[in-house]
């Protein structure tokens, strides 16, 4: 290995000092440990040094004319390309406040003069050392900001993608579904059965697909645009979910009940969304012998809202508690409870949009509780 490739490994250090009989004694120290060594007799020099050619570390006197070693520490740390670099002072003041005060002004490490070679060689490693963790870990995390960024970037061309798939598939999709049933309707009647089986299942996979891409649409519509956040009042937003679900809520002849909701800072529209997909599935999940139960709750801690939706369903076994909100999840046959296994995944997006948390609590075969937070807006 060459003694340049060597050096370069070891470190660059700035050694300030007015005294040229101590700059003479660390250079040499130094370099026989393979550092690189620049020298500053001034604050001055030391300062225009630093700035031009950033070292890895400084030893810095203390004592010096015009301007001492505290004023050139603090002038490195308050200068963007200085800020980071560790600062060992080397002083023959040996006075508690000389060391608290070397400390104030940005020191990293204090050495009394006379000092011992060991002692400099095994703080300057050190230090190094550390420096050498810090920049790696900086590197590292500007790394993952930059795949991060790339991640959200990736993420919202898939949603755009999705949204825009979904949109242009549902157009065409209805007209076959429109042509399947009017098919179905004027051959009802017809003996041949086999045409009639193959007509009804087309309108019933089309339905299901027509639901499975408006289910999408919603979902990707959630990252689409930006939040409209206002004062919302929940109380009223709840109202008008429960009018459009009475037909639903009539037919299963459910029993909602709710306590006073507060006033969030949330887009109206997400919320509703959020809270008809939720009472739709306590609704759903529910055993033909009950009649579904829900009841929705608020209540203020700390810094945010939680919300409960409880119902008295069939409940969520233990293992499948953290799969039920991942994209097309289904615990149920579609005979048995139909759905497309992406509302619980759209609501999990809304609450976090909306800087919040959201977790599921159940009883097998008794019931379950899904709670969601949003954070208190005043």
């Amino acid at each position: 290995m060459h003694k340049g490739e060597v050096i370069a490994e070891k470190g660059n250090i700035l050694i300030v000092d007015d005294k040229l009989a101590n700059l003479k004694v660390l250079e040499s120290t130094l370099e026989q440990q393979g550092y690189r060594v620049r020298k500053a007799i001034n604050g001055s020099m030391a300062l225009m040094g630093a700035t031009a050619e950033p070292p890895d570390l400084v030893l810095l006197d203390i004592k010096m004319p015009d301007m001492d070693g505290y004023e050139v520490c603090q002038k490195l740390k308050s200068h963007p390309k200085t800020t980071e670099i560790p600062v060992i002072f080397l002083s023959a003041l040996d006075d508690v406040l000389d060391k608290v005060r070397a400390f104030n002004v940005g020191g990293i490490d204090y050495i009394t003069k006379p000092f011992q070679t060991e002692e400099i060689l095994v703080r300057v490693q050190n230090q190094l050392q550390i420096r050498h963790l810090q920049r790696q870990l900086q590197a590292q995390n500007q790394h993952l900001s930059e795949l991060n960024q790339e991640l959200t970037r990736s993420n919202q061309e898939l949603e755009q993608f999705a949204y825009v798939v979904s949109h242009d598939l549902k157009q065409p999709l209805q007209v076959i579904l429109g042509f399947a049933k009017l098919l179905h309707k004027d051959h009802q009647a017809s003996s041949e059965s086999k045409l009639t089986q193959g007509l009804a299942q087309i309108v019933k996979s089309s339905t299901r697909m027509q639901q499975l891409i408006d289910d999408l649409l919603a979902y990707s519509r959630v990252g689409a645009k930006n939040l409209e956040l206002q004062l919302i009042d929940c109380n009223i937003v709840l109202t008008q979910v429960l009018e459009d679900l009475q037909v639903t809520i009539q037919d299963s002849q459910a029993t909602i009940d709710y306590d006073s909701l507060p006033t969030v800072l949330a887009d109206e529209t997400q919320l509703t969304e959020l809270l008809q997909n939720l009472i739709c599935n306590a609704i759903k999940f529910c055993p033909q012998e009950r009649s579904p139960h829900v009841k929705i709750s608020a209540q203020q801690q700390d810094r945010e809202w939680l919300f409960e939706v409880r119902d008295n369903g069939i409940g969520i076994a233990p293992d499948n508690c953290d799969r039920i909100f991942q994209m097309f999840q289904r615990l149920h046959n579609h005979s048995e409870y139909p759905g497309t296994g992406i509302g619980l995944a759209t609501c999990k997006k809304i609450v976090e949009r909306h800087g919040g948390r959201i977790w599921v609590e159940s009883e097998f075969g008794k019931g379950t509780s899904f709670y969601f937070t949003i954070p208190v807006s005043i």
